[in-house]
C-alpha cells in the first residue's frame, strides 16, 4: 500500500464534519489493507501514533529541511515503516546529522502532499486521540465486527493499532481473546458532569455517592508480590511511588487490580495542591511527599474478573480486600444524606462528589452517565492551541491562552475562546518555555502549540458567539492548572461546553 492513500484518507477525514464520511472513509482503507500488518501501520499512522514512538526529530530540525518534493507517489508503507526505524535507531556522537540524511532520503522520496502528511505525523500534529472513536467505528465497519467488541478490546489492550490487527487476523474470535491481564493497565472508566446533586441522584436511581478527590487517578496491578502502578494515560510510575507498592502488597489478597485517586495531604489532612501530588510521579526522591490511596473500584480479585459485575458487588469486593482505604462515600443516601456528604467533601478541601449507578457494569474509556461528576463551580478541560506574547508587566512571556474544546467526531480541536487570566508569576515562566517546545508555527503576536496539552479552566459557562467555529464561547474563563495526567482525547468536547450555555 502506497503512503499516498493513506495521505488522501486523512485529507479526506479532515475535510468533513460528517462522523459516517470520517468512518465510511477509514473503513474502506482499512479493507484495502493487504494484511494486518498493514492494517496497524494505516491506524497507527493516521492516528498519529507511529510504532516507534518519538525518533528524536523536532519542529525545528524538520522545518529546516529544503527537499524537492518528490514528482508523484511512490513511497510505499513499508519504506515509511523502515526509515521511521532506522531513524529511531540512531544514537551517540553526530546523530544529529545522521537523522538530518536519513529525513532527507524520505522526504526526497515524498510528494508534496506527503511530506506535509509526514511533517505532521514527526512533529506530533497528527497525535489526536479525537479521532479514536471514529477509528473505533471504522474498525468495526471494515472487518464486520461489532462496534461494541472493538470498544471492548480496545479497553483491555489499552492498544488501537493492536486491536485493530486482531479484527483483521481473526475478527470477532480475535477480539474476544483480549483479557484483563495483570500487568497491562485498563483504561480507566470516565465520567459526565452532572447537572445537579439532585438530578444525578435521581438519574442514577439506586447509586453510590462518593467524594471526588483532587488528585490523580491511579491504577494498581498486584499479581503475588509483583506490583505494577499506572496513571490515567496507562504510564507506569511504579519506581516512583514505593509506599503505594508497599502498601498494595500488604493487602488481604493474591491478586488484584484497583482503581483510585492518590494524593499528597498537609499535616493537617488536607489535600495538597495537585502539581504537588503530580510532581511526585517524576520525583527523584520518593520520601520528598509522600502520597496517600483512596480507591473507588476493584476490577479483578484472586482471579475472578469483575468488570462485568454490578458496582453493588464491585463494592462488596472493595471493602474486603482495601475496606480501610476506601474513598469517603454512601451507598442509596436520601437526598439529605448526598447533600451532606457534598458539603464534608468540600469542607475537607475536595473539588465535590461522584454520584455512580450501583447496577453499572465498568465500561473503561468512556464517559458516560453511568459516573456523574458534581462540583460546585463549571471546569473544562482543554486544549491549548495557541498563546499570544503579554504585554506590559507580561512582556516577554506567552500569556493569552487559545483554548479548544475536543470534536467528538474526530477532527481537531475547535477553539471556544481565549483566557490570560488564573496565571502565576511561575505559571507564565513555565509555559513560555513549555509552549516554544511543543511549537507548530508562530507569526509575529502568536505561537502555535500542537495539540498536546490540556488544562483545566474555570468559567461562569458559555454563551452563543459567531466568533469561534463551534458557535459558543466561554464566559470569564480562567486557568485553574495544566492536567500532566490527561492526553487530548480527555479533553471536554465541544458538546460539553455547549451545554453550559447561559438559559441552555
Amino acid at each position: 500500500m502506497l503512503l499516498a492513500e493513506v495521505v488522501t484518507t486523512s485529507a479526506a477525514v479532515g475535510a468533513t464534519r460528517s462522523r459516517r464520511a470520517k468512518t465510511s472513509a477509514l473503513a474502506d482503507l482499512l479493507r484495502a489493507a493487504l494484511s494486518p500488518a498493514f492494517a496497524g501501520l494505516v491506524v497507527a499512522l493516521l492516528i498519529g501514533v507511529p510504532r516507534q514512538g518519538k525518533i528524536g526529530v523536532g519542529w525545528r530540525q524538520l522545518s529546516e529541511l529544503e527537499v524537492p518534493p518528490a514528482p508523484g507517489p511512490s513511497l510505499s508503507l513499508s519504506d515509511v515503516d523502515s526509515y521511521l526505524d532506522r531513524i529511531a535507531e540512531v544514537s551517540g556522537k553526530g546523530s544529529t546529522e545522521r537523522r538530518r540524511v536519513l529525513l532527507t532520503e524520505l522526504f526526497s522520496r515524498a510528494t508534496q502532499a506527503e511530506q506535509q502528511f509526514l511533517f505532521r505525523l514527526l512533529v506530533g500534529e497528527l497525535r489526536q486521540g479525537a479521532l479514536e472513536g471514529v477509528m473505533v467505528d471504522a474498525v468495526a465497519a471494515a472487518h464486520e465486527v461489532p462496534a461494541e467488541a472493538v470498544r471492548r478490546a480496545l479497553m483491555l489492550s489499552g492498544d488501537l493499532v493492536a486491536t485493530a490487527v486482531a479484527a483483521r487476523a481473526e475478527g470477532e474470535a480475535g477480539l474476544a481473546a483480549f483479557r484483563l491481564r495483570l500487568g497491562r493497565p485498563v483504561r480507566p472508566m470516565l465520567a459526565s458532569p452532572a447537572e445537579s446533586l439532585d438530578a444525578a441522584v435521581t438519574d442514577q436511581g439506586s447509586s453510590s455517592v462518593e467524594y471526588k478527590l483532587d488528585g490523580a487517578r491511579i491504577q494498581v496491578h498486584r499479581d503475588g508480590e509483583e506490583v505494577h502502578v499506572y496513571t490515567r494515560t496507562l504510564r507506569e510510575i511504579t519506581a516512583s511511588v514505593p509506599e503505594l507498592v508497599e502498601l498494595v502488597r500488604g493487602l488481604p489478597c493474591r491478586s488484584v487490580v484497583l482503581d483510585g485517586e492518590t494524593l499528597a495531604l498537609t499535616d493537617d489532612g488536607r489535600p495538597r495542591p495537585f502539581q504537588e501530588t503530580m510532581s511526585r510521579f517524576g520525583a527523584t526522591d520518593p520520601r520528598e511527599l509522600l502520597l496517600r490511596p483512596y480507591f473507588f473500584d476493584v476490577l479483578h480479585l484472586d482471579g475472578v474478573d469483575l468488570l462485568d459485575a454490578p458496582l453493588r458487588e464491585r463494592l462488596v469486593a472493595l471493602d474486603k480486600v482495601a475496606g480501610e482505604h476506601r474513598i469517603p462515600s454512601t451507598v442509596d443516601p436520601t437526598a439529605e444524606e448526598a447533600s451532606a456528604l457534598l458539603d464534608d467533601a468540600l469542607a475537607a478541601g475536595h473539588e465535590g462528589v461522584m454520584v455512580k449507578a450501583l447496577d453499572s457494569g465498568y465500561a473503561a474509556g468512556r464517559r458516560g452517565k453511568a459516573w456523574q461528576k458534581v462540583k460546585p463551580v463549571h471546569t473544562l478541560d482543554l486544549v491549548v492551541l495557541a498563546a499570544e506574547w503579554g504585554h506590559g508587566r507580561r512582556t516577554g512571556f506567552l500569556s493569552n491562552l487559545h483554548l479548544g474544546a475536543r470534536d467528538p467526531d474526530g477532527g481537531p480541536p475547535i477553539m471556544v475562546g481565549k483566557t490570560f487570566k488564573g496565571l502565576t508569576d511561575e505559571l507564565l515562566a513555565w509555559q513560555t518555555a513549555e509552549f516554544q517546545e511543543r511549537e507548530a508555527g508562530r507569526d509575529d503576536h502568536t505561537v502555535h502549540l500542537r495539540p498536546e496539552l490540556v488544562v483545566e479552566i474555570e468559567l461562569d459557562g458559555a454563551q452563543v458567539s459567531s466568533r469561534y467555529p463551534g458557535g459558543v464561547a466561554l464566559r470569564f474563563a480562567r486557568v485553574l492548572r495544566y492536567r500532566p495526567d490527561k492526553d487530548p482525547a480527555d479533553a471536554d468536547t465541544i458538546d460539553a461546553v455547549r451545554a453550559l450555555l447561559v438559559g441552555g
